[in-house]
């Protein structure tokens, strides 16, 4: 595996992270740096801590974690889908305009389980690398965390302008991604 081959390794694994990023900022009123930080350490300390996981476990384990994996990434980012849709269904407008709810830590961890899973069996092929485990790991977890950041404040950007159809967008997102996180894990789309 060349250098070029991790970088574009840490941005297909930072994909959905970066996707559940605009949609938090896409229910944000106003971009808090703070939260792009807490979002982006997040997904990036995850996303390097699974493969590290995945090159611990090699190949004995992969086969176990690929069959379910899908299924608990589908299960955590629908169930937070629908409740974001459900709560802006609910909130009245006058609400909507002032209130930003923030981000709890159970919601920031489970995200991260979720975005992150996948990237389990990507730990294997690292065992054959000749890039150091730790630069690997540094490069896949930096390019995440700049996504994510980068995926608040995009979605703020969005959402400020359309607060409510942004919300509901972003919950639709969610669904989305663990939608197609699920087709995949079942071979029933291949991207």
């Amino acid at each position: 595996m060349h250098f070029y081959d991790l970088f574009f390794l840490g941005v297909a694994l930072a994909m959905d992270a970066f996707a559940v990023s605009v949609s938090r900022g896409l229910r944000t009123t106003r971009f808090r740096p703070g939260e792009g930080l807490a979002l982006g350490a997040t997904f990036g300390g995850f996303q390097a801590l699974m493969p590290f996981i995945g090159w611990l476990l090699g190949a004995s384990f992969t086969g176990v974690i690929e069959k379910y994996d899908h299924w608990i990434a589908f299960f955590i980012l629908v169930i937070l889908g629908i409740k974001t849709v459900w709560e802006t269904a609910r909130e009245k407008d006058d609400e909507a305009a002032g209130r930003d709810e923030p981000l709890k830590l159970r919601t920031l961890l489970l995200l991260g389980i979720a975005t992150s899973i996948d990237a389990l069996a990507a730990g294997v092929t690292l065992t054959v690398s000749e890039i150091p485990l730790w630069v690997s790991l540094l490069v896949i977890g930096g390019v995440t965390f700049v996504l994510s950041f980068l995926g608040v404040f995009l979605g703020n950007r969005f959402g400020s302008v359309f607060r409510k159809p942004a919300c509901y967008l972003g919950g639709i997102i969610l669904i989305l991604i663990g939608v197609k996180m699920l087709l995949e894990g079942l071979g029933i789309l291949a991207f």
